[in-house]
């Protein structure tokens, strides 16, 4: 077997209007049209999708809330990590600087999944 590349990641959220404010609001990533029966969002960020999908029960998986990076995550390429800081600042999201030193933070949707964004 050889894997060519990535196509998706789905994670699961329990409120498709919140999840939707952070994720084409806060993050800005483009909405894309599904044509599936059950509740989600789909977003594309370059040739790789994000499904969010709406559960009835979200069961918080992050066993280390001192550093975000050791828990399962998304992590997405930024331009500019100060903008991206600011911005989620603005919007009351928390924000955890990498413990490495390298240029990364550490966020969390409203469902607690958990995002890093590298410049």
């Amino acid at each position: 077997m050889q894997i060519t590349q990535p196509l998706h990641c789905a994670i699961l959220v329990s409120q498709l209007e919140t999840s939707e404010h952070f994720y084409s609001n806060v993050l800005g990533l483009q909405k894309i049209d599904r044509e599936l029966k059950f509740p989600g969002i789909w977003y594309q960020i370059g040739n790789f999708q994000l499904h969010l999908i709406l559960a009835a029960t979200i069961i918080p998986d992050a066993i280390d809330s001192q550093k975000l990076g050791r828990n399962r995550h998304l992590a997405f390429s930024v331009a500019n990590l100060e903008e991206a800081k600011q911005q989620l600042t603005a919007s009351n999201c928390p924000v955890q600087m990498s413990a490495s030193g390298r240029s990364a933070l550490f966020t969390q949707d409203p469902d607690g999944n958990i995002i890093e964004l590298s410049e």
